[in-house]
């Protein structure tokens, strides 16, 4: 066994077999994780240390071993785990991660970032410790030399005496860095946790619904694994981060206005228990507000155990798609995560009224993408959040995808959501047949225009056309009427 490789797998804290294998599994599962163990080469018992900033994210009692008790490779470790874990903000960070593996994980990878971050730091600013670093590094090539000659455990004594001096070496002078400059420290990891704590508010802008805290609900939808993914591409791509933060917006407003619909559409029809905060009775709401009662309230209403309303939704006929038709043509180009974010909102009405969505982004031409009752994968997420066609501007092609898409479902009343920027030619025949067509099948057109006064051919073949600024305009909300 590797003179490094016999300490992988303990740790400065009271982590057990179980959770070192789970974070076996999870660091399998993130990129971020892996990449970050590339500093193993100035650092090496940087892998140990994500173990252990995991464990004490993740766990319910996590407890700092006492010095004497680990390895004194692991000595270097144990000062980091302990400038952490005694942060004065430390159990605030718990609150977010603790149990929850995905939280825990962005936290991990981020707060062994700003670690890295800080120990460079650290190694320009002082010499000696730079000179320490590099004498190992010159060990460590060394070590390998001799491995590959002798075979893995066959390292002299005095080589290993070596390495570990140069350790201890190493240690004692990040030890001094740590009590000299550790609010530095504090600092980055108060930067590590506000960076996890948005990237999952915009996994759950991306993935959640228009019901008010579904976020969560969905998420647990989606493997871990993809979970993963999605907030790694979020935490690296400005433009996924951009149309998350639009996405969630528009779900805001959609939720607003969709409100107003489910509530016309229900009748209350006796009480039960649950935690539907939208449903609660006005005595349990009583029960919240009074200081007395309030933490019994919150207990019963964490165990689905709080008094609601029993609703039952008016039956429903069967609806047809919801269609948005995207000008993607180049004038479109800025404007592009605002229109993703909103037509993900629009995807997620499609999704709680269990109605097919098609997404048809068009210019020149058009490629029609369709979510079965409005569900995406995060791949597809991705693919969506990247594409864009530019170009210059028809209509033929997307009404007649729509008519296509209409044409192929069970229902009447589909929706068409025709957003452009432009003015496209069409001709007298292709209009009477799709006016034809709408009035057959039973669907409305709704056109926003944007920034623009033309409104000749969208009158056409539209039920309403709604001048707008910009799809962040109060007309364009009425999208979320459907």
């Amino acid at each position: 066994m590797s003179f490094f490789n016999r300490y992988k797998n303990q740790s400065v804290i009271n982590s057990d077999r179980f959770d070192r294998r789970r974070f076996s599994q999870l660091y399998s599962m993130s990129q971020g994780l892996q990449k970050l163990n590339e500093y193993e080469k100035p650092f090496p018992m940087f892998e140990p240390l994500l173990n252990d900033i995991w464990g004490s994210l993740y766990k319910m009692r996590p407890r700092l071993n006492e010095i004497d008790e680990i390895p004194d490779e692991l000595k270097t470790n144990h000062s980091l785990m302990q400038r952490i874990m005694q942060d004065e903000k430390f159990e605030d960070y718990r609150k977010y991660t603790r149990l929850d593996e995905l939280s825990s994980v962005l936290a991990t990878t981020n707060f062994g970032k700003k670690t890295k971050e800080w120990l460079e730091e650290q190694r320009k600013e002082n010499e000696k410790l730079n000179e320490q670093i590099n004498e190992l590094l010159a060990l460590q090539r060394q070590l390998e030399r001799q491995e590959i000659q002798n075979g893995a455990g066959q390292v002299n004594q005095q080589f290993q005496d070596d390495l570990q001096q140069a350790m201890e070496n190493i240690h004692q002078e990040v030890n001094q860095q740590i009590q000299q400059s550790g609010g530095e420290l504090s600092k980055k990891l108060s930067e590590a946790v506000k960076e996890s704590k948005s990237t999952k508010e915009n996994i759950k802008n991306l993935l959640g619904g228009t019901k008010a805290g579904s976020g969560d609900a969905e998420l647990k939808k989606v493997p871990l694994k993809d979970q993963l993914h999605l907030a790694e591409k979020i935490a690296s791509q400005k433009h996924m981060k951009s149309i998350a933060e639009w996405a969630g917006r528009f779900k805001r407003i959609a939720r607003l206005k969709q409100k107003s619909v489910y509530n016309s559409s229900i009748e209350r029809s006796g009480v039960n228990l649950g935690n539907d905060i939208e449903k609660l009775l006005p005595s349990e709401l009583a029960l919240y507000n009074h200081p007395s009662t309030r933490i019994d309230f919150l207990r019963r209403y964490t165990e689905q155990q709080t008094m609601e309303f029993e609703t039952k939704a008016k039956e429903p006929l069967g609806k047809g798609p919801i269609i948005l038709c995207l000008d993607q043509s180049a004038s479109m180009r800025h404007m592009d995560h605002e229109s993703k974010g909103f037509a993900l909102a629009l995807m997620s009405i499609a999704k709680r009224q269990k109605r097919d969505f098609c997404y048809i982004p068009f210019s020149n031409g058009c490629k029609p993408y369709r979510y079965p009752e409005g569900k995406i994968t995060t791949l597809e997420m991705i693919k969506f959040s990247q594409d864009f066609l530019g170009g210059g501007t028809d209509f033929v092609n997307p009404l007649s995808q729509s008519l296509k898409v209409i044409n192929e479902s069970n229902f009447k009343q589909a929706d068409i959501i025709f957003v452009t920027d432009g003015e496209a030619e069409l001709s007298y025949s292709f209009t009477e047949e799709f006016n034809k067509a709408k009035q057959e099948k039973e669907f409305s057109v709704l056109s926003l225009l944007i920034s623009g006064d033309k409104t000749r051919t969208l009158n056409k073949f539209s039920n309403r056309v709604i001048k707008i600024d910009n799809l962040n305009d109060e007309g364009s909300y009425s999208a979320f009427e459907i």
